[in-house]
């Protein structure tokens, strides 16, 4: 379930890049919250 979280919250910023429709920096923080979750995945396994 985290996994698809982080792949939506990754598809989400870049579509926010495609489209250069960015909410300030809270497009950025989605982008480093997707990365936490991922690294948490992966070292966790």
């Amino acid at each position: 379930m985290l996994e698809t979280i982080a792949v939506i919250l990754i598809i989400l910023w870049l579509l926010g890049l495609v489209t250069s429709y960015t909410m300030g920096g809270f497009i950025h923080i989605l982008l480093v919250i997707a990365v936490v979750v991922i690294l948490i995945r992966v070292i966790g396994r």
